[in-house]
């Protein structure tokens, strides 16, 4: 099966996921419902929730995956409840001014401006109660699950800091403040790092940390995942230079229009496309060494732990190469 097949797959079984935490559409807030479920089943890559999955099958003691399950399903939809938040938020008037994403009217132009904040407000907050009522209800069904409370208390906290100040958020700041305004190459990849790749570095992360990773297999998921991000933006800013809004579902050329500073801008296409492939290879490098130094503790996942890994090597070929 081919890369795109295989993500073909496990973005329909991720999708299904997300439809079992949809928000019941009734009462008298029943709009302000329809619109986060609305920008969460939105079309999209579920790139991260797939990376939260594998990272976990690749960590996980075959006899703990059943029981854990539940949980991991949960951290799934989380990340794309986060990810879907910050994407209400960034189309607004006030930030970006997007009335398209996804090939569809963004949330705030289909409903409206405020319901567009609100929706993005509540998938960020439903993603923490997704999670904890998850793990509540199935601590009731098996008590024993309460050995894992740490590690799903470990795996939130990664995800409230990195999508808060210290990391989404924080990226967001920084472009809004710096709008219009000349770029240094320092000050792109602090907002690329912090803007993109902390979202997918914390899909891997809690993933890991969920299938009970050490520190040292938790630190190269990392270093693989800040590799994939920031190789992930670059390629998103050549796209938006070099494609259209027809294969993209989204505006093309808004960066350049904007003034914005770029991977593209910075460097030209041919050094971008260069930056694309050396992170590319810094991020199977670091999976490469993971499954070399730590092959005893990954070798526990059994037969998921190895395709997990084919498959996130093939993923990041594959994400750098990407036509939309």
């Amino acid at each position: 099966m081919s890369i795109k097949e295989a993500l073909g797959k496990k973005k329909e079984a991720v999708e299904a996921i997300l439809r079992s935490f949809l928000a019941e559409e009734k009462g008298f807030d029943r709009t302000g419902r329809e619109a986060m479920n609305y920008s969460l089943m939105a079309p999209g890559k579920r790139i991260r929730p797939i990376l939260v999955e594998e990272a976990f099958f690749l960590c996980c003691k075959e006899e703990e995956k059943e029981v854990l399950l539940p949980i991991l399903h949960s951290f799934m939809a989380a990340i794309e409840m986060i990810h879907s938040f910050s994407l209400c938020h960034d189309d607004l008037p006030a930030m970006d001014n997007d009335r398209v994403r996804r090939g569809q009217d963004s949330t705030w132009a289909h409903f409206s401006e405020a319901q567009g904040i609100l929706a993005g407000d509540a998938l960020s907050l439903y993603a923490f109660q997704a999670v904890l009522e998850t793990f509540q209800k199935e601590k009731r069904k098996n008590p024993a699950l309460s050995r894992y409370e740490g590690r799903v208390l470990s795996a939130l906290l990664v995800l409230s800091r990195e999508a808060g100040i210290d990391g989404m958020v924080g990226g967001q700041v920084v472009d809004l403040e710096k709008e219009g305004q000349p770029l240094s190459e320092e000050e792109l990849f602090f907002i690329m790092e912090k803007k993109t790749a902390a979202l997918l570095r914390a899909s891997l992360l809690m993933g890991a940390i969920l299938g009970g990773a050490g520190e040292k297999v938790q630190d190269e998921i990392t270093l693989y995942g800040e590799n994939l991000g920031l190789a992930f933006q670059i390629r998103d800013d050549i796209l938006d230079e070099i494609s259209t809004t027809e294969e993209l579902g989204k505006p093309v050329h808004s960066d350049k229009e904007e003034g914005k500073t770029t991977a593209y801008s910075l460097y030209g296409r041919e050094r971008a496309e260069e930056k694309v492939e050396e992170y590319t290879e810094k991020a199977i490098s670091a999976l490469e060494n993971l499954h070399r130094e730590h092959l005893a503790e990954v070798c526990q996942a059994g037969a998921d732990g190895d395709n997990a890994y084919i498959f996130l090597k093939e993923l990041a070929l594959y994400l750098a190469s990407r036509k939309k």
